[in-house]
């Protein structure tokens, strides 16, 4: 019997997974809970385990990106066909009226369709860079899916036939030839929004979920008499051209520009500030040092870590963020340590990061960096951070001004440690070794005199590093 297989949701915040790799051919026998393709969410890669036993058939390609619960495949018995596509559910489109028998055409056009458009991701994106209308198109793919393939031979010169008429009044499902999200477009369709009325993301250069949250936004606090579509954020039109010819151009998508979109509506929304403030360590050194002798040690991140761990339950103003209520404080304290890749920057998430000693918290940060850096985070691994912690020591860098991770009100940089020369009370030089920590902090959430407090409760926890093991 033909089992479905569709894109899983792998946590609360995915919405879609973009394909990159399958483990198996299409028609080769594969068992439940072998690894059997890998994709690509916002945050990062991960491993799919096949849903069920039996001869895989393929329906999403390389490259193409599907909401969750889309159809990406079928389990099959041997000799058994994959089912054929049902009848879509209807969605309200644009409505269209034919006068005049179609005229002859290339093979791909097909008869102009009013229900919901069966195509694939990598159409739908073709599509709308070449300015297509899939209406128009015939697909050959299972059950009339319109695949990439179909757009091979089909250009943007031939405009509609002129007795199609299209009603002026924009209903749900308009906008079909945007760039969009698989996930903008059901969020679109829900509500009932033009997606050719929403701004697109300025990195995605296309419209998202979050477009479409921002324009709904918009439309509910804007005067009655305004009319101007609202932006998701800089238009993409705002951005200027490579004053240079470009050696190349590397794309701002998938992680790159989930931190693109992040860190630049972090800086837009926030009133961030940061403000520096330095450690001593010898006595961190030495209990270093001693536990090295004993076994494994800690790192000096670790410390750090737990010395801010232990702070965000003295100072639980700084452990919140702010929703539309006003500034909520959060019960539980799970730290995220950012993680630079080769592609860009990941923050794993320890979790009740206060309740665990120093030996506890140092396998934890170990193990979400080893896995972060092989790929193999679970998407439950990213989620939840109440605080984050970066670190740019070990690049010899002493202090700089961190972006708070939203929904985070602040975040603590790390610098190097280093050497200070320092007077004694009577006036004799000494050395001391010494870090300077960046908090960045949200000021809408608290001022300068809590922020100054926190910071130094971290250096006071530093100072006493028996502390961090109660």
């Amino acid at each position: 019997m033909a089992t479905e297989f569709i894109m899983p949701k792998l946590g609360l915040t995915m919405e879609e997974g973009t394909i990159t790799e399958w483990f198996a051919d299409d028609g080769d026998a594969v068992t439940a809970g072998a690894a059997l393709l890998r994709i690509e969410t916002d945050k990062t890669e991960t491993d799919v385990e096949a849903a069920g036993s039996g001869r895989l058939h393929r329906l999403g390609q390389v490259g193409e990106t599907f909401a969750c619960g889309e159809l990406i495949g079928w389990f099959l018995d041997d000799g058994e066909q994959a089912p054929a596509a049902g009848p879509a559910a209807p969605v309200a489109v644009a409505a269209i009226v034919s006068t005049a028998p179609a005229a002859a055409a290339a093979p791909a056009i097909a008869a102009p369709t009013t229900g919901r458009i069966v195509a694939s991701p990598m159409a739908k994106r073709l599509a709308a860079e070449r300015n297509l209308d899939l209406r128009m198109i015939r697909g050959t793919g299972p059950g009339g899916r319109i695949v990439a393939a179909d757009l091979d031979d089909v250009t943007a010169t031939s405009p509609p036939p002129a007795a199609m008429v299209t009603r002026s009044v924009p209903l749900i499902g308009a906008g079909i030839g945007v760039p969009a999200t698989a996930a903008a477009r059901q969020l679109a369709d829900l509500l009932g929004i033009d997606l050719a009325q929403v701004a697109p993301d300025q990195f995605e250069q296309r419209v998202t979920r979050d477009s479409v949250a921002l324009h709904v936004r918009g439309l509910l606090t804007r005067p009655a008499e305004t009319s101007a579509p609202v932006s998701a954020s800089i238009p993409v039109a705002a951005l200027l051209p490579a004053t240079q010819e470009p050696t190349s151009v590397v794309r701002m998508t998938g992680v790159r520009g989930t931190i693109a979109r992040r860190m630049h509506d972090s800086l837009a929304q926030m009133a961030q500030l940061t403000l520096f403030m330095d450690a001593d360590l010898d006595v961190v050194v030495a209990d270093r040092e001693q536990r090295k002798a004993a076994g494994a040690a800690p790192s000096y991140t670790d410390y750090v870590i737990a010395a801010t761990a232990r702070a965000l339950r003295e100072h639980p103003l700084v452990n919140s963020q702010i929703t539309d209520d006003g500034v909520a404080l959060l019960p539980h304290v799970h730290v995220g340590m950012a993680v630079a890749l080769d592609n860009g920057l990941i923050v794993p998430v320890i979790r009740d990061t206060a309740a665990l000693d120093l030996a506890m918290l140092s396998v934890e940060s170990t193990r979400l960096a080893e896995a972060a850096r092989a790929g193999s985070l679970a998407l439950t691994d990213l989620e939840g951070g109440t605080f984050s912690v970066s670190t740019l020591g070990m690049f010899g860098v002493d202090g700089f001004t961190p972006v708070i991770n939203p929904p985070n009100t602040a975040i603590l940089g790390v610098g190097r440690l280093r050497d200070d020369v320092v007077l004694d009370a009577d006036g004799r030089p000494g050395v001391v070794k010494r870090l300077t920590l960046s908090l960045t902090w949200d000021h809408r959430a608290f001022d300068g005199a809590p922020a100054a407090a926190f910071c130094r409760s971290i250096v006071d926890l530093l100072g006493r590093p028996d502390a961090l093991d109660n």
